[in-house]
């Protein structure tokens, strides 16, 4: 007890010095709801989801997902709105903006939208859900788990201790991004009539990536200046936008990068009367231009070179069109003449 106790009493006080005003909304006494539910989350999505569904076919959840995405926009839209009245589209200073903790209207309707923003993200669980009853485990990415599992217990430290001010920048920016994110996931999930509108999908994420870093500069700024707000977090929420804006410029990476790559390997081989290339020689310019080896020499016949420019030592018997090395299929001839009734035509 010499020890647990001055923890205790820590904690307490802690706990106690936070924004009076939001001590008895939900979930707000203390981090413990929060963090439980957060687990569980994690717990679901990665283990007692799929095993649920290991011998259960997937859902057909189609039209349940438009009306969740849908309704993602308009809450985020309500959100981004409100932020910006109440605040960032002109009541709030860019560069320092301390957190009003009166009882001023404004100040506690920006109180109670953060708050409403956090409980936002405990429904942003839903994307991940959705995935386990449709069985599409390889999206349920480290990436995915981390930024969904994070985020309802950082922006509850947000709501205990800073409900209003600079942080809020952040959500304001965020329900900006999550009003174009899932307008998108509500048109891919309509159907494959919608594919020929999806054509930005990397640019959404690139997107995100631009959201993190308007945050840490934001956040950040303050290193510089003097503000009434507290240091400890400025560096939490510039922390959470660099560690954000790595895991999306990954994913970025190796989603997008990785199909670059493929296609210019694709792009410079297979193309019929393209500038595709095998082993260096073009398909229409060398007929049947696989090497074996430099020269090949098959039953006696001298200077046949499969990559090269075959010869077959002058006439060509049974020919029809003259010298073998004078009738060509789009390019050198590979010395190999077939005889036809008219012309002459290469394997």
């Amino acid at each position: 007890m010499g020890i647990v106790q001055p923890l205790v009493d820590w904690y307490t006080n802690f706990m106690a010095s936070g924004d009076i005003r939001v001590q008895k909304w939900t979930f707000m006494a203390g981090p413990a709801p929060t963090l439980s539910i957060c687990l569980s989350y994690v717990l679901f999505v990665k283990w007692i989801g799929p095993y649920l569904m290991r011998n259960r076919p997937p859902l057909n959840i189609r039209w349940l997902m438009i009306l969740y995405n849908f309704a993602m926009v308009i809450i985020s839209t309500y959100i981004f709105l409100e932020l910006g009245f109440l605040g960032w589209f002109g009541k709030y200073n860019w560069k320092c903006q301390p957190v009003d903790y009166t009882d001023n209207p404004d100040a506690t309707a920006m109180a109670h939208l953060a708050w409403w923003y956090y409980l936002s993200k405990f429904l942003e669980f839903t994307d991940t859900i959705f995935f386990v009853l449709r069985k599409k485990f390889t999206h349920i990415s480290t990436l995915h788990v981390i930024h969904h599992g994070i985020m309802p217990m950082s922006v509850w430290w947000g709501v205990k201790f800073t409900p209003g001010g600079h942080s809020t920048f952040f959500a304001f920016v965020n329900s900006l991004v999550h009003i174009v994110m899932y307008f998108y996931y509500g048109l891919a999930a309509i159907g494959p009539s919608m594919n020929r509108f999806l054509w930005w999908k990397k640019y959404m994420t690139a997107f995100q990536m631009v959201q993190f870093v308007a945050i840490f500069v934001h956040s950040f700024q303050l290193l510089f200046r003097e503000c009434n707000y507290p240091r400890g977090f400025m560096w939490w929420i510039g922390f959470h936008a660099v560690l954000f804006w790595f895991l999306f410029a990954d994913f970025y990476k190796n989603t997008y990068g990785r199909k670059r790559a493929k296609a210019s390997l694709n792009g410079s081989a297979n193309y019929i009367n393209g500038d595709s290339k095998s082993n260096g020689y073009k398909s229409n310019g060398h007929c049947n231009g696989a090497v074996t080896n430099g020269v090949s020499k098959p039953n006696g016949v001298n200077g046949v070179v499969t990559n090269g420019s075959a010869k077959q030592n002058g006439f060509h018997k049974n020919t029809e069109n003259g010298y073998a090395n004078g009738t060509s299929c789009n390019g050198h001839y590979n010395g190999v003449v077939h005889r036809t009734t008219a012309n002459t035509e290469c394997d």
